[in-house]
């Protein structure tokens, strides 16, 4: 069971603030895989996110946040950041060694 469909925009907590969500063929298990636990949006005005994108526990988005991961590249936000008014793009991997 997956989902097709254009670009969404959802209401978060008023009318100024939204997702920007391109939906793919896509199982809820893959989807929910992506998230350690749900990111804090409270003070997220726009967030846009594409490609493969993974967070960590206790992230928090604020202000505009754009996360571009490249064709074929991975960005993982690390668990506990706070991106404010940021955009991500590219690859970004973070591992304990």
């Amino acid at each position: 069971m997956g989902c097709k469909g254009p670009k969404s925009l959802i209401s978060v907590s008023n009318d100024n603030t939204f997702l920007d969500l391109t939906v793919q063929q896509i199982e809820v298990q893959d989807f929910l895989k992506r998230f350690e636990n749900i990111p804090d949006m409270l003070e997220l005005d726009h967030l846009t996110v594409s490609g493969d994108v993974t967070f960590g526990k206790n992230v928090s988005l604020k202000g505009t946040v754009i996360i571009i991961a490249n064709h074929g590249d991975r960005i993982d936000i690390p668990a506990g950041a706070v991106l404010e008014n940021k955009i991500v793009s590219g690859n970004l991997r973070i591992l304990d060694h």
